[in-house]
């Protein structure tokens, strides 16, 4: 049986993944989690001495507090044989390559359909890597493209979660509180963020993430 830990913040995300992978015959869910810290306590648990053992982490990308990269890092550095697989409402464009540089197993979007995402499971616990054909395109994208890419997309990982907030209009303040950071430490993301998107404020901020459809409106 492959042993799966669901983390998603929606419980009726959880409830329908745990019964449509209970259909599989091979896969047993077995935990779930609704935000960062319960995902890491529970594969923690799973993992050290007697603790039932765990193949592949299910970790939704969009989590309250901390996000799915962060945690999806904090496993890999603390577990690196762990599978972990990613799983989004973004399009594969957006995260697909920076899940994949963090060590992730794969990475699907929420509308796969049940048959793919039963695959990527099996391919990701067996120590493979499942890619759709969007993400190889983004993949291949990002290998062949180096020079001339939007600002956004040389942004570190706490820069573009930053970004994200920003464009969506969070202050400051909301951002450091939601994220456990010090106002001036977000102050300096903030900056570095306008210098690399060539923006002079937050309203050309959001604009550009509206013109790049990093956010919606």
């Amino acid at each position: 049986m492959i042993r799966v830990l669901v983390v998603d913040d929606h419980l009726v995300v959880r409830r329908g993944l745990r019964q449509l992978l209970a259909d599989a015959g091979d896969i047993d869910v077995v935990g779930d989690a609704a935000d960062a810290a319960t995902a890491v306590q529970q594969a923690r648990a799973r993992l050290a001495s007697g603790g039932g053992g765990l193949d592949v982490v299910l970790l939704d990308i969009a989590l309250p507090g901390r996000d799915g990269l962060d945690v999806l890092r904090q496993l890999k550095a603390e577990h690196p044989r762990l599978a972990v697989l990613m799983l989004s409402t973004y399009p594969d464009r957006q995260f697909a390559v920076r899940c994949l540089r963090a060590g992730a197993a794969g990475y699907l979007n929420k509308t796969a359909d049940p048959d793919e995402l039963t695959a990527a499971l099996r391919k990701a616990a067996a120590g493979g890597v499942y890619l759709t054909a969007s993400a190889a395109e983004a993949l291949a994208v990002s290998l062949h493209e180096l020079r001339d890419r939007p600002g956004h997309e040389v942004l570190s990982q706490r820069e573009h979660q930053v970004f994200r907030l920003l464009a969506q209009g969070q202050s400051v303040g909301q951002i450091a509180q939601a994220l456990s950071l010090s106002s001036n430490t977000v102050s300096t993301y903030r900056a570095r963020i306008l210098e690399k998107t060539g923006t002079r404020n937050d309203v050309e901020l959001a604009l550009y993430a509206v013109r790049q459809r990093i956010v919606t409106v």
